[in-house]
């Protein structure tokens, strides 16, 4: 599966069930580095998701990882928790956003 395909499954993940984002304004960035990497983000505003491809301009959270290791992270290969301790996943900005990227696409 391409990042491409994965992100707009994530798309799909946040419009199943718009209110898990409710009262959330946040513009979630993706970083993805390696084959297949490429830059995303999430622009959610109360109940409402947009994926957009590129580099959003201010950034609530920052999500820089491998395309490899994210496309793990996504299909449950790999745990969050540990892709972070062990530097995987890098996260810049409010990390209790990343904490509610978890709730949202679960």
């Amino acid at each position: 599966m391409s990042l491409q395909e994965l992100m707009t499954g994530l798309q799909t993940k946040l419009d199943a069930d718009p209110s898990k984002m409710a009262g959330i304004t946040a513009t979630y960035q993706f970083k993805m580095s390696g084959d297949g990497g490429g830059d995303y983000h999430v622009v959610i505003t109360d109940g409402e998701a947009r994926l957009n491809r590129g580099v959003a301009d201010n950034p609530s959270i920052t999500i820089s990882m491998d395309a490899a290791d994210f496309k793990d992270l996504v299909a449950g290969k790999i745990d969050a928790m540990s892709a972070f301790i062990t530097r995987k996943l890098k996260i810049d900005g409010d990390i209790s956003l990343a904490m509610r990227l978890h709730a949202l696409l679960g």
